[in-house]
């Protein structure tokens, strides 16, 4: 299974089709297979663009922490970085839905250089990032 590391903590995602790279992010209580069993996504885009769909820490196959602080929103946009790292690529689209849709907005503010767009779904801004 492939795995991205960020300081230590192993981020699972899953690649499929080709085109253009889009990052997929699940809501609060899912996983990287929302993205398929809810509306077919995956086999909607896939033979047009390069879908990364991923776990955030603490669900499904990524790894689970306890501390609070380890799920700060700078923390999961750096997985999502790190995951890009992982693939060897500079830049991709993003779609998150709900809490994806909060990691969205937060990768606009600690890492804009490394998305060509962000498509949010279900979420909005805080007084935190």
């Amino acid at each position: 299974m492939p795995y991205a590391d960020n300081d230590g903590v192993k981020i699972f995602y899953k690649q499929e089709g080709v085109g253009p790279p889009i990052v997929l992010q699940h809501g609060l209580a899912g996983t990287h297979l929302d993205w398929i069993r809810f509306s077919d996504y995956v086999g909607t885009l896939r033979e047009n663009y390069q879908l990364i769909l991923l776990d955030a820490r603490g669900r499904g196959k990524s790894d689970k922490l306890y501390a609070p602080e380890d799920y700060s929103m700078e923390h999961m946009v750096g997985d999502i970085t790190a995951i890009l790292d992982e693939v060897g690529l500079e830049k991709a689209h993003f779609w998150g839905y709900s809490m994806g849709g909060r990691i969205g907005l937060a990768a606009g503010v600690y890492a804009p250089d490394r998305f060509s767009s962000l498509i949010i779904g279900g979420a909005g801004l805080s007084e935190r990032t």
